[in-house]
């Protein structure tokens, strides 16, 4: 409410209002009423978003990524460029905290940025130097009323935990402003990272069939936390995923030369390269027709005619592979073929255009 209230006075910008009800309290029906007549009132749009949950895996996670995404779709319809969030110094700080205690390298221990792109919608968090008591009290003043979210109080979620840990931590100097501040520190010290990885050129380059490969000689003289880095991105960018893998198990591979599994990859450590590629089970339960996006970044189209509505896409997987002849001569590594995609017409292999087997369809990566 008070980053509403702020843009709205700030001006410089055309301002639209969406809510997520995330169906956990029946109480948001209220409370996203308020936001649309606050909204009303200043003459702005206000959308509201339903997401559920499936009840797999952890709630507040699960949420946060379904609010992410409903929101990301809801900004692409409306054409818009810029979404920006209310995180505050508070935000920061527990951040920090719950990073800290997974064991987090710099990358994690600098927590959120100011800005960030993400597939062309640049997400935007401008309160990261203001604290949520500043923000109460700039709502008290403008007469705005405001709703708690009581799983906010929670002590059940890491979040409130951490929350709770700064009535002990800030008489010892770990106030919220000095993690917030640290924070900061290793913003810069990772901005140092990416400069360092760019007077060095990219350790990792990606293949034809998405893998990640890197130069063995190259990785292993580079400084032990250019390679953490340039593993992990590797590891984001062939998953999908956008938050990095945990600092343990990431250096436990690196200290390994046999293939390993790890955030929905397989990492192929080899004579002269290090290889990631897409771990085939994180994708064999993955099915879509054939005018869909495949795991996330791969478009499958049928020369110029349309495809036949009776094929799906699916992994490739050693079933598919073996009855492939000359999937050799692609050059590629049988794990990497593995995760490819393929055109299936029940369990009949019709195309596998990564593995030599084309049938007059071609595969475009999405995601570079």
């Amino acid at each position: 409410m008070a980053l509403l209230d702020l843009l709205r006075q700030w001006g410089k910008a055309e301002v639209a209002v969406v809510s997520v009800n995330h169906g956990l309290r029946a109480e948001a029906v209220e409370e996203l009423a308020l936001v649309a007549e606050v909204a009303a009132q200043y003459g702005l749009s206000h959308d509201i978003l339903q997401w559920h949950w499936n009840g797999a895996g952890n709630l507040q996670n699960a949420a946060r990524d379904g609010r992410r995404e409903a929101i990301a779709s809801w900004a692409r319809e409306k054409s818009l460029r810029h979404v920006a969030l209310g995180h505050t110094k508070d935000d920061q700080a527990e951040t920090f905290l719950m990073r800290l205690a997974r064991g987090s390298g710099v990358d994690g221990l600098a927590c959120m940025s100011e800005a960030r792109d993400v597939d062309g919608l640049t997400w935007l968090r401008p309160l990261l130097d203001v604290s949520r008591d500043d923000l109460r009290q700039h709502l008290r003043s403008g007469a705005i009323s405001w709703a708690d979210d009581p799983s906010n109080e929670d002590p059940r979620f890491d979040r409130v935990k951490a929350r709770l840990m700064f009535e002990t931590l800030t008489p010892l100097g770990l106030s919220v402003d000095r993690l917030a501040q640290t924070a900061a520190h290793m913003r810069r010290q990772q901005e140092v990272l990416q400069w360092a990885e760019t007077q060095t050129g990219t350790l990792f380059e990606q293949d034809k069939v998405g893998d990640m490969v890197a130069n063995r000689a190259s990785f292993d003289v580079a400084p032990e936390a250019l390679r953490s880095k340039a593993l992990a991105d590797a590891l984001c960018q062939v998953s999908g995923q956008s938050y990095r893998p945990r600092f343990r198990p990431l250096q436990d591979v690196m200290k390994t030369d046999t293939p390993t599994s790890l955030h929905g990859c397989l990492i192929l450590p080899q004579k002269t390269t290090i290889r990631v590629t897409r771990e085939w089970a994180a994708v064999r339960d993955e099915v879509a027709t054939v005018d869909a996006i495949w795991d996330g970044r791969w478009r499958l189209s049928y020369g110029s005619e349309l495809a036949p509505q009776t094929v799906h896409i699916e992994a490739l997987g050693q079933e598919g592979l073996a009855k492939i002849s000359d999937w050799r001569d692609t050059g590629h590594t049988r794990q990497s073929l593995w995760a490819t995609p393929a055109i299936w017409q029940g369990d009949r292999l019709i195309a596998a255009p990564l593995a030599g087997l084309a049938e007059g369809w071609t595969a475009q990566l999405l995601r570079t």
